[in-house]
């Protein structure tokens, strides 16, 4: 067994602006049609939930199910092997939560990077 970091993989899967969101609403809401995603995600371009959609699906994080029928339907939902993910992601919401509060405690709620840099 190697001993080397494996936090570059795991992040490897997590990276980018979207990844975090689309995961978070699925596990929040359950099973979701891509309309929904986008709804909920009004920020996201339909070509780049499309592209992280698949990305999640290639490491099997995410079920893509295509009903064939008309309008065509499909839905995407955690897999078994994703759901291994909700304790770290969880664990990763928490830190984010006490970072901000850690934040506004140092440099109060109005902080910018530039305000703190000069």
């Amino acid at each position: 067994m190697s001993d080397t970091c494996k936090v570059e993989t795991a992040l490897e899967i997590l990276v980018g602006k979207w990844k975090p969101v689309i995961l978070y609403q699925l596990f929040s809401n359950g099973t979701m049609r891509f309309s929904e995603l986008q709804r909920a995600i009004p920020d996201i371009s339909k070509k780049m939930l499309t592209q992280q959609l698949r990305e999640l699906e290639y490491h099997d994080i995410i079920h893509r199910e295509v009903y064939r029928q008309i309008p065509p339907k499909v839905e995407y939902s955690i897999t078994e092997y994703g759901n291994s993910m909700s304790t770290a992601l969880q664990a990763i919401h928490e830190w984010g939560v006490n970072h901000v509060d850690h934040l506004n405690k140092l440099y109060g709620d109005n902080r910018t990077v530039e305000s703190i840099t000069t």
